[in-house]
């Protein structure tokens, strides 16, 4: 069998060289060429996954060291019968210390009070938090918003349908229910907004005028999830508006808004979860799939 490999992928090189033949190339070297004949891609996010890069191949499976998918094109491989697995979570440790690292950096030069994970704020009022998905990363950001001494507020409409569900089957007790709110609540309501959503026709754009106008005034925004779920255009309105802003990822990347880089109180490449840490989680979560798939497949 044959493996074809993203060359960066970190503590990759001799994992399957023990089962399969294995060629490492840069992410975006990847061609119909030299996929043809592969069983299986060991990707990032630089190897569009496509019919373009597919199609007329041997591929039955891919595994992606990263937590987003948009790089593949779901559909196709279903139709095509191309399993996927992605790195779920692998990077959520470090995008939850990104955000108060951060928060607290811009609190430090700005004044801006915040609780401790001591005791309250010298108003005695717990500055609320607002965080947008509420997934493997916004989870815990939203814990430890809790522990650090905020009023947090959760919004995912997903994710409260989930828990619904699971109540109603007898998978979750009374007292393990999380409280959700509408977006325009934790809007509303909230001091710092964060977001964790995933890349989705729902969430593509979805902080746009209409949701900065409801953000308090003086709030702190923070984006650490997908540069598209932003309009740019509207951020840059309403930047006079917050107190903070803080932005990991761009709309268009490697390409981005310079007026709005410079807007920034902290600006960074989208490296929110390039730690050290979701390095080894990512390349260890795309390691088993491939081997499960190799085991239970009849080649």
């Amino acid at each position: 069998m044959k493996i074809v490999v993203d060359k960066d992928i970190p503590f990759i090189k001799g994992v399957f060289e023990t089962f399969a033949d294995v060629l490492y190339l840069s992410g975006k070297d990847f061609a119909p060429s030299n996929v043809m004949d592969a069983d299986a891609l060991v990707i990032r996010t630089r190897t569009k996954c496509n019919a373009a890069l597919l199609d007329g191949s041997a591929v039955n499976f891919i595994a992606t060291a990263t937590i987003g998918m948009d790089h593949i094109d779901l559909d196709y491989c279903a139709s095509a019968g191309i399993a996927v697995a992605n790195a779920a979570g692998c990077n959520a440790g470090g995008v939850m210390q990104y955000v108060f690292t951060s928060l607290y950096a811009i609190a430090c030069q700005k004044g801006i009070l915040l609780p401790d994970g001591i005791s309250s704020s010298p108003s005695g009022n717990k500055l609320t938090l607002g965080v947008i998905g509420v997934g493997n990363v916004g989870s815990r950001v939203a814990n430890m918003g809790e522990y650090m001494g905020f009023e947090v507020l959760r919004c995912d409409p997903a994710k409260e349908r989930a828990q619904t569900l699971a109540f109603n089957n007898g998978y979750m007790k009374l007292n393990e229910f999380k409280d959700y709110y509408s977006l325009d609540y934790v809007l509303e309501n909230s001091d710092i907004i964060t977001m964790h959503t995933d890349l989705n026709p729902t969430s593509r754009g979805l902080a746009g005028e209409e949701f900065f106008s409801k953000m308090k005034d003086g709030a702190v925004f923070i984006n650490s999830s997908r540069g598209e779920v932003v309009q740019d255009e509207a951020l840059k309105k309403f930047t006079g508006k917050l107190s903070g802003l803080i932005l990991d990822v761009w709309d268009g990347e490697p390409e981005l808004d310079l007026e709005l880089l410079s807007a920034a109180d902290i600006a960074t490449p989208h490296i929110a979860g390039y730690s050290y840490q979701g390095k080894q989680n990512g390349t260890a979560s795309a390691v088993p799939d491939p081997l499960w798939a190799f085991h239970k497949s009849p080649w």
